[in-house]
């Protein structure tokens, strides 16, 4: 398969995908019929079956593809990136390259992340961020005899805060840029909610 067929495909899944987007935010995932997808895409039925079975195919797919973007770029982070932020206070710049990444895929995630979109997806990326991000990045960092409450809790805590702030970001039209959006999160990940908004409170076992 030479570069040319290469790009041509890309391209036609590319239309594809951003049929069913809009389709989305239209009529809702469940109404939306192959039908629908073909003529928004302005192709025909054999074009698609060459690439999905079906709009659920599409639809697993489509994620698939956005979640391992985002797995790309998580891995390359480190414990010492992590150090980094928590001695200087400075964003660590992939959690910039991630909300960059968000960007680009903006439509497809406000879509398939609102209420006419696929519930299932939240918990694909919670899974995600708890199992590539949090696990395998913020644990070496975690002392067990210093944990205030039991890691199951924690780590569902921050993997649900990390997916609001992106939901929020997306449905709220993306007002802050990617650097700024990776400033908000890093406070709130390393200094806590009460510290972001200024209040200061006593430790309840005190």
């Amino acid at each position: 398969m030479d570069g040319n067929t290469d790009r041509r495909i890309v391209r036609t899944r590319l239309v594809i995908r951003d049929a069913l987007t809009e389709l989305i935010e239209e009529k809702g995932f469940e109404a939306v019929s192959v039908k629908d997808i073909t003529t928004r895409a302005n192709i025909n039925r054999g074009t698609f079956y060459l690439h999905y079975r079906d709009k659920f195919d599409l639809l697993e797919q489509s994620e698939a593809e956005v979640i391992e973007g985002i797995i790309a770029i998580i891995t390359k982070a480190t414990s010492e990136d992590l150090e980094t932020y928590r001695e200087t206070g400075i964003s660590v710049s992939l959690i910039v390259t991630v909300f960059e990444y968000i960007e680009e895929h903006a439509a497809f995630l406000k879509a398939i992340l609102g209420p006419k979109g696929d519930v299932s997806f939240q918990s694909q990326l919670k899974t995600m961020f708890r199992k590539n991000l949090l696990e395998k990045n913020l644990s070496p960092l975690i002392r067990k005899e210093n944990l205030q409450v039991p890691a199951e809790y924690f780590l569902s805590y921050v993997s649900s805060a990390h997916l609001g702030i992106i939901q929020q970001w997306l449905m709220s039209g993306r007002q802050e840029t990617p650097a700024e959006m990776a400033r908000i999160l890093s406070l709130l990940t390393f200094r806590g909610p009460f510290f972001a908004a200024g209040i200061t409170v006593s430790d309840p076992k005190a």
